[in-house]
């Protein structure tokens, strides 16, 4: 591997000071305010949050530092297609201001799975807090591995040494400061990740001549690409893929997931919670435009000379930083600015992660197991202690998991894979449970765990076809023709044949964007085949239902026919009295009589 550059001192001090000032909110909302004594000030902030700073946290929940690495090289090795996800953003963000979010906010509750239990019961919400625990661990540990790719392409530091200094700075400030040190951090962070991403773009523009010569590039090198419409859902990304698979990403993201449903709540009202939401919009849509761009702008540079035919990467997720120590090393302080925005995009994910899956403990397994065998509830001091002592307890176990994070490939494909696994049924049952008034717990249960092993299955299973990337050279870069010639020959070569390889199993071959809404079909066509299956067999079928517990088209139906219902029942009630009353004076006419 060729010689690297690394970082001065400088750029070690900006590193520290971001790391300080994010430890430092920690302590500030530690001993302010209602210091985190009560479990409303701990994770929902006594509902006391500012618009603006909740809409960013939206963002840089989960946009964090796989946006930053993964995107990128995205669009450098397999073009621009992928920004037609920002569509499914667009078509998301009303059915989760209009759709899930009144049904949350109405609820109140700190976990979100509760809701689950008031509509199905019990199981459902131990199944799908479960499996929610499966999902975050997972994409904690990926993204808590991803800023360990920028220190080992830059500065030669171990993987294990950047993982575990990350996990116990984001550990440290989440558990002392609660949801408002997470919420602040997140601002502060998400600051620093798009002045890394137009440091970026501005570098490569002054270096090639403009933006538009950073276009003219990526053109020629035939990474422009926005017009695949193909049907075939193994082909990795078209526009029906991403739209559509993107849009199911989405909600499963922002609308029935602990971490945004948990931010939405710390604001005053539903008015401010649908704000947010879409004041998010804009802020996600520029964080991902300008991210793509970056890969472009990265292409710029090594359009004839790709690092990784040079074997001075092993992975297309060290682009980024090794672009910035190309570039930049000569100037202190920048590439130093640069790693602190991968460590905050990953600090502002795994903060977000820590805290909700405290609360998600707490409230759906620890407190019932405390009530059912002791027989008292939690205390609130008591409470806040032990959501402490877990967000902790999981910053530890996230380190852990980071180390595995390196098996799962690209970084931006691998958290996909684990939303749409876990994600696409997460978002069946509670839409099963919002948008049909027959859905029972049996149809979610059994809906849910079959998608969830469908997916399961065909997402492990091997052997899987490798995706095909787009030609790159080192013409640029060595003076061994015969090298060169093979090097370009072989990677086309290894092109076409991915391109066209059918010998592999089909359902290993589906691209993993479709993962997320096939998770979610089969949950809800299933469980509500299920569910109306077991209510023939139900003798008593005349269920109150509680309008709150839906989507707000459908409670309006509800509340309009419970009202139906209710002046039908006042009408007879009338008539039965009248007849009563009839009946009381024809019996005092014959008393009289006789």
């Amino acid at each position: 591997m060729a010689e690297i550059n690394i970082l001065g001192w400088i750029d070690y001090l900006v590193i520290a000071v971001m790391l300080c000032i994010s430890a430092g909110i920690g302590i500030y909302y530690r001993f302010s305010g209602g210091r985190q004594k009560t479990m409303e000030e701990y994770f929902i902030a006594s509902r006391s949050m500012s618009i603006v700073p909740v809409a960013i946290a939206l963002v840089v929940s989960f946009m964090s530092a796989v946006t930053l690495l993964g995107v990128s090289a995205e669009n450098y090795t397999y073009g621009t297609q992928f920004v037609v996800i920002n569509l499914s953003y667009l078509l998301g963000t009303p059915i989760v201001c209009y759709g899930f979010l009144p049904v949350f906010y109405k609820l109140q509750a700190t976990s979100a799975y509760e809701y689950l239990e008031r509509r199905f019961g019990i199981r459902v919400r131990m199944v799908a807090s479960f499996v929610y625990w499966i999902q975050l661990l997972l994409y904690s540990g990926v993204v808590l591995y991803a800023p360990s790719l920028a220190l080992e392409a830059t500065t030669g530091m171990s993987k294990t040494a950047s993982i575990i200094i990350i996990g116990l700075v984001c550990a440290f400030y989440s558990s002392i400061g609660g949801i408002k040190a997470v919420l602040i951090t997140d601002v502060f962070q998400g600051l620093l990740m798009f002045a890394s991403v137009f440091l970026v773009i501005g570098t490569a523009a002054n270096n090639v001549g403009g933006l538009g010569e950073i276009w003219e590039i990526a053109r020629k090198g035939h990474r422009l690409e926005f017009d695949s419409i193909d049907l075939d859902p193994t082909v990795r990304h078209t526009w029906w893929s991403l739209t559509l698979g993107g849009l199911c990403t989405f909600l499963s993201l922002f609308g029935v997931n602990q971490v945004q449903i948990q931010r939405t709540l710390t604001l005053k009202n539903m008015k401010a919670s649908r704000t947010a939401m879409w004041l998010s919009w804009p802020i996600l849509t520029l964080l991902s435009f300008t991210t793509c761009f970056s890969g472009l702008a990265i292409y710029s540079k090594y359009y004839n000379c790709d690092p990784f035919l040079q074997k001075r990467i092993t992975s297309s997720d060290m682009l980024m930083p090794l672009y910035v120590m190309d570039t930049m090393s000569n100037m202190p302080g920048l590439p130093g600015l640069f790693v602190a925005g991968i460590f905050s995009a990953g600090l502002s994910t795994i903060s977000a992660a820590l805290n909700s899956l405290a609360a998600v403990t707490l409230e759906d397994y620890l407190k019932p197991i405390y009530r059912k065998c002791i027989g008292y509830e939690f205390s609130p001091k008591k409470s806040a202690s032990v959501a402490k002592m877990l967000a902790f307890s999981f910053g530890i176990l996230s380190i852990a998991l980071a180390f595995l994070a390196q098996f799962l490939g690209g970084l931006l494909q691998a958290s996909l894979t684990i939303f749409g696994v876990v994600g696409g049924p997460l978002l069946g049952i509670f839409t099963l449970g919002m948008g049909t008034e027959s859905a029972t717990e049996d149809g979610a249960i059994v809906g849910a765990v079959t998608a969830f092993s469908f997916l399961f299955w065909i997402v492990f299973g091997q052997p899987r076809p490798v995706p095909p990337t787009l030609p790159t050279t080192i013409d640029g870069c060595s003076n061994n023709v015969m090298n060169i010639t093979m090097s370009v020959l072989q990677n086309v070569t290894n092109f076409s044949k991915s391109t066209g390889d059918s010998s592999y199993f089909y359902l290993y071959r589906i691209s993993y964007m479709w993962y997320s809404p096939l998770g979610f079909l089969i949950t809800f066509i299933l469980g509500l085949f299920v569910s109306n299956l077991s209510r023939l067999f139900r003798k008593n079928q005349n269920d109150e239902l509680d309008p709150n517990l839906y989507f707000p088209v459908i409670a309006r139906r509800i509340r309009r026919r419970n009202d139906a219902e209710n002046d039908g029942n006042i009408q007879m009630d009338k008539k039965y009295a009248l007849n009563d009353v009839i009946h009381e004076k024809d019996t005092d006419k014959i008393c009289t009589k006789l």
